[in-house]
Parts: structure tokens; C-alpha cells; sequence
């Protein structure tokens, strides 16, 4: 049999995936807890930590088509209507973060996500579910392709030097420079605006940047460049766009997919990324990205993923980890099982 040049790189590559998938047997860690299922297609969690039950956490998700939603499950996975919001034009990615002074008097935990097919990003009090943006930021507004204003990846950044908060968001293609844009959220009268302020980060132009996460603490994002490393930044506008570090990429099958930061108070953690083709996340010490190890957790697909190191209740001792699952649910790990 004879084949062309195209088909032969196509056999070769199907054959790579094939025995680097059957080289990684690793044992499974199987879920603790499975999710009730979204109508379509979830994507990336979010995780609430209640301030005075932390059995009462919720885990937000999106669910990302036109009829989408912002999905929110309790600890047992089970679907907490009314605190889900729906209706939403293709949701992509979900953060959130706590103390957001909307006046005077009263101070919310908020929760961000991208609408996509509105090119905007939502802002909502937690746990009230109350929208504070208005019906939606746009964003990237200045670019005159339509692709490149079609947001996907999105993060919170609250700063330590003024607790100013901003939304750092990421799209479907853009340019090798400024591919990420930062807007600052500023309240207003009991509502809020966002202001940009920067675009930074560069992109290999391989795949995509979806996945980003904020380590506010240390003061850097990360963000998977998906076909090429995961990347690291200054969160704080005022310390320049100048890349930190472009690193893990070798560890990796084919897309670096969502990220996780567990953050201890000793300053020690872990940065927990998806290896989205091979099935399994890779862990990176949290202060000098070095790898750690590679664990699987039986998940499909992986896109979005998300922790905290806080003990919720009986179930998660050490602290929870979210990852997306392709089957439309999303499965819960307490925290230990990954890392110990």
C-alpha cells in the first residue's frame, strides 16, 4: 500500500498519540463526588468558599451554548436552582473573588464569567446572584475582527498594594502581543463599570488562550498558551508587561488546558494544569514552577479546573478540586488524594 505524504504524517501522528496515551498508566483517582448534569456543555468551575459554613460552599460551573448557564452545585453535586443563572449567550470561563467594596455600606463577593456570543463579560454578587454590570462589559472593543473579540478565558485579580479588583480576559485568536486585556472594575452608584487598563501577553499563534489563573498572593498570572507553555506574568498593571517565565510546555501531549492554583499560607502550593488529550493533570510547585508529578483523575477532555486548600467538610478534609468533565458534569476531589 502506498501512501502520500499527508495521510503518512497523519498515520505517524495517530500513532505517537496512541503509545503516549498507553505510556501513562497512571492510577486512577476516581472522583468523590459526580455532579448532576448540565443541559449542554460545561466547561470551567469556580469555587465559593461560604464565610461562615464552609459546608455551605457552593461550586459555580459554566455550561457554554446559547442557552447556557452559570451552573451552581452544593458539596454533594446536586444543582442549586436558584442560584444558577440562566439564559446566558455561550458562557466560557468563570472566576470569582471576595470583599468588592459596591459602596459605601456594603461590601459583595462577586462572580465574573465571559458571554461570548454578546463579545462581554458578566459581573454578579455572590451569593445573592444579583447582576452589577448593567447587562455586560464588552470587551476588546478596538479590534476590528470579529474572532478576535469573542471572549473565552477569564480571571479575577484582587490587588494587594490598593484592592483595586480586575477582570483579566482572554479570546478566541489575537494577535502574538497583547493578547490578554485587564479591565479594572470600579463601583459606581451601586453598580459597577470596567476600564481598561493594559493588554499584555504574548501568544505562539498555535492553538488558543483560554485557561487563566491569578496567584494574587505571589502577584503573577498564569495562562496556557495551548499548544506551546504555560505562562507567566505580573498581575499588577503598574509592574510592567514583561514575561516572567514560558514554561511545562514538554509535559504536555497536546493542549495545556485549565489551571489551578492551591495556595497555602506558608507561601507553598502547587499550580495544577490539564493535560486535556492524555487525561491527566500535570502539578508544578507553586514558587518555582517546577514539575512535580502528573496524576489521573478519570476525567475526559478537560478544560477547566479550580481549588482551594480549606477544609469544607467531611468529604473534603484538605480542600476541594474541580475539573470539568467532558460527560456534562463536573467531578469533585478532595484536595489531598492529588497531592499527597
Amino acid at each position: 500500500m502506498t501512501l502520500n505524504i499527508k495521510s503518512s504524517i497523519l498515520f505517524l501522528g495517530s500513532l505517537a498519540l496512541l503509545s503516549c496515551n498507553s505510556g501513562s498508566k497512571l492510577p486512577e483517582i476516581t472522583p468523590d463526588i459526580i455532579t448532576e448534569k448540565s443541559l449542554n456543555d460545561t466547561d470551567d468551575p469556580a469555587i465559593w468558599i461560604h464565610p461562615t459554613d464552609a459546608s455551605k460552599s457552593i461550586v459555580f460551573g459554566t455550561d457554554k451554548n446559547t442557552n447556557g448557564a452559570i451552573y451552581a452545585y452544593d458539596l454533594q453535586g446536586k444543582i442549586i436552582e436558584d442560584k444558577t443563572i440562566r439564559n446566558i449567550q455561550r458562557p466560557n470561563n468563570v472566576d470569582l473573588e471576595y470583599g468588592f467594596q459596591l459602596n459605601d455600606s456594603v461590601t459583595v463577593d462577586v462572580l465574573v464569567f465571559t458571554e461570548r456570543e454578546k463579545q462581554q463579560i458578566r459581573l454578579f454578587s455572590i451569593p445573592d446572584m444579583k447582576p452589577l454590570d448593567n447587562g455586560g462589559f464588552s470587551v476588546f472593543e478596538d479590534e476590528k475582527i470579529i474572532e478576535n473579540k469573542l471572549p473565552m478565558g477569564v480571571a479575577m485579580y484582587k490587588s494587594p498594594i490598593d484592592n483595586s479588583f480586575y477582570a483579566i480576559v482572554g479570546r478566541k485568536t489575537g494577535p502574538t502581543e497583547g493578547y490578554l486585556y485587564q479591565y479594572k472594575l470600579v463601583s459606581e452608584k451601586a453598580t459597577v463599570k470596567a476600564e481598561l487598563v493594559r493588554k499584555f501577553g504574548q501568544f505562539s499563534g498555535e492553538k488558543e488562550i483560554e485557561a487563566i489563573a491569578v496567584d494574587a498572593e505571589m502577584g503573577y498570572v498564569y495562562y496556557s498558551d495551548e499548544g506551546h507553555c504555560i505562562r507567566k506574568y505580573y498581575a499588577e498593571p503598574s509592574k510592567g508587561n514583561e514575561e516572567i517565565a514560558c514554561f511545562g510546555g514538554e509535559y504536555f501531549l497536546e493542549d495545556i488546558e485549565g489551571i489551578a492554583i492551591a495556595k497555602y499560607n506558608d507561601g507553598k502550593g502547587y499550580i495544577i494544569v490539564s493535560d486535556q488529550q492524555k487525561g491527566q493533570f500535570n502539578i508544578f510547585d507553586r514558587t518555582t514552577n517546577a514539575f512535580v508529578k502528573s496524576v489521573n483523575l478519570t476525567t475526559v477532555e478537560t478544560d477547566g479546573c479550580d481549588v482551594v486548600t480549606v477544609p469544607l467538610n467531611d468529604t473534603f478534609k484538605s480542600g476541594l478540586f474541580v475539573a470539568m468533565n467532558e460527560e456534562k458534569d463536573f467531578y469533585f476531589y478532595d484536595l489531598d488524594r492529588l497531592i499527597k
